[in-house]
């Protein structure tokens, strides 16, 4: 990275190649036909999945556009039992205040179709949990630190990044962000200055998983955009 650091150097993009129009067309539709078919889910088997799997998807993660090219984030990436039994307790903890009233009525409202609860067994049922972290100032040129630009925008377009390509692996997601998040720093060792944004489960589902109805209600294209 330093040698990125010391000034603009131009070279010819690499790797673009054009398609032809019907082709475009194809690839578009067979990516939302697939894409659409994500789903969040709460049921996790214990299956395991293999590292490498997952580091592939991390590596797809990272190339995810960011402030300044800074890459403002970083995964840490866990599937000791004892240190997942350790996330889940801090987990619920917090969830069991944000049940209790934290939340406000409206809020809990918004969630009662989702059908969620304090309980977050998932935690531990799925192979892996992966927090998301994003760092306000990381190490550049000379192992100075300098601060990130756009970290909670570039962070979420780098999960964007590895949501889908765990789900084009052929894994289960569920993106888990209990407020506040704070013990995650601890438990992940990472420092001060890096923010937990999310905690991504990720393993295959349970045999006899389920999604609530109300999950699989999308907007249609014409709420979601103008073309102008």
């Amino acid at each position: 990275m330093d040698a990125l650091d010391t000034g603009y150097s131009p070279i010819p993009l690499p790797d673009f190649a054009e398609l032809p129009v019907t082709e475009m067309q194809a690839r578009a539709t067979a990516f939302y036909e697939s894409i659409r078919k994500r789903h969040t889910v709460r049921d996790f088997s214990t299956r395991p999945v293999p590292r490498e799997i997952l580091e592939a998807c991390l590596c797809a993660a990272g190339t995810a556009p960011s402030g300044a090219n800074h890459q403002p984030w970083h995964f840490s990436v866990i599937s000791d039992g004892t240190i997942k039994r350790r996330i889940r307790e801090a987990a619920e903890e917090e969830e069991r205040a944000f049940y209790a009233g934290r939340a406000g009525k409206e809020w809990l409202e918004a969630l009662e179709p989702l059908g969620t609860d304090a309980d977050k067994s998932f935690l531990e049922a799925a192979p892996w949990l992966i927090c998301i972290f994003g760092s306000r100032r990381s190490l550049g040129a000379g192992g100075k630190l300098r601060k990130n630009y756009y970290v909670p925008e570039s962070v979420g377009i780098a999960t964007g990044f590895l949501l889908t390509a765990l789900h084009q692996a052929g894994l289960a997601t569920l993106t888990h962000t209990p407020n506040p998040m704070g013990f995650l720093n601890d438990i992940c060792a990472r420092p001060e200055t890096d923010k937990p944004y999310i905690l991504l489960v990720v393993g295959y589902p349970a045999a006899d998983a389920t999604i609530p109805l109300h999950a699989t209600r999308k907007k249609p294209l014409s709420e979601i955009a103008s073309f102008l």
